[in-house]
């Protein structure tokens, strides 16, 4: 971890000693291997814990994923989290990707973003060792580990939800999206998935292209892997999430019928770009989510 919080690290293993044979003059042991690094120590990660927290008490856990070229304290400033996380009592983790030959700090989320140099970085390896370290050092609830990302950290999180989903009781995606081919996303177990659009995204059109399906068939491959009996239908009034829109622009829409702990929902932001201009109320409306869908 950085940031001003410690992290107490155990890593690596001794070398073993070679014993000599016979009269052989050479050495009778090699040279000590230096400890194996692990993955947050090669790559540390920032971590609010908020003034509330205490040791005896589960905390529940949010891990934001920046955008491609951001970072993760930026992201979590640009959707208001810490000042969230101290109001509402929860753990916050902010991880940054590696820094790809162009300079842009990058997830390797879905063959669609944003892994534009052929990188072999394992991401999903990483933050689940984060998640790891986190629960290491503080009492996390394991009911109430939540993702949420942006843009390429959306696609990371979708991501995740495929790989480690049985680990995570729900993700938010703000203009990502899943795999084009529903068949890579090997989801093993049911998790809340929250997509967040806007359909005046010009960068990750809500539409879908050809590398990545829309924000309506994002949710209809959940709603089939969370074996969702009913249709999208809309929930509730418009909310108004996005600044730059005039009114409550924000159609909420749900999947009935799903597997416990498998809700998909929809937040069309009408009007909406691919960075909205999100007020105070988001935080709060991501932790309403969050906090109504813990693992059953």
């Amino acid at each position: 971890m950085k940031n001003g919080t410690s992290t107490a690290v155990v890593a690596g293993a001794l070398a073993a000693a070679l014993a000599a044979c016979g009269n052989d003059s050479r050495p009778s042991s090699l040279p000590a291997k230096p400890p194996a690094v692990s993955l947050v120590e090669a790559r540390p990660y920032g971590l609010l814990a908020p003034a509330s927290y205490r040791p005896s008490t589960p905390t529940a856990l949010v891990v934001v994923l920046h955008g491609y070229g951001s970072n993760g304290r930026a992201q979590a400033d640009y959707f208001g989290l810490p000042a969230d996380a101290e109001e509402h009592g929860y753990l916050l983790a902010y991880p940054d990707g590696l820094v790809d030959p162009g300079g842009s700090r990058f997830w390797n989320a879905t063959d669609a973003c944003c892994n534009f140099y052929g990188n072999p970085v394992d991401d999903v390896a990483y933050l689940g060792a984060v998640i790891d370290d986190v629960a290491a050092h503080y009492t996390v609830d394991p009911k109430r580990v939540f993702v949420i990302g942006h843009s390429n950290g959306g696609f990371m999180a979708h991501r995740l939800a495929c790989e480690i989903g049985g680990r995570l009781a729900a993700v938010v995606s703000l203009a990502g999206a899943t795999w084009q081919n529903p068949a890579t996303c090997t989801a093993a177990a049911a998790v809340n998935v929250l997509q967040v659009h806007g359909d005046a995204d010009r960068t990750i059109l809500y539409g879908g292209s050809v590398s990545y399906p829309s924000a309506a068939q994002t949710v209809a491959i959940w709603a089939q892997k969370n074996r969702c009996a009913g249709a999208l239908q809309p929930v509730g009034a418009d909310q108004d999430l996005d600044l730059q829109v005039p009114g409550p622009e924000t159609r909420i829409e749900s999947y009935d019928g799903c597997l416990a702990g498998g809700a998909v929902d929809l937040w069309t932001i009408t009007g909406g770009g691919h960075i909205p201009g999100l007020g105070a109320s988001w935080g709060d409306e991501v932790w309403s989510y969050f906090s109504s869908h813990p693992k059953p």
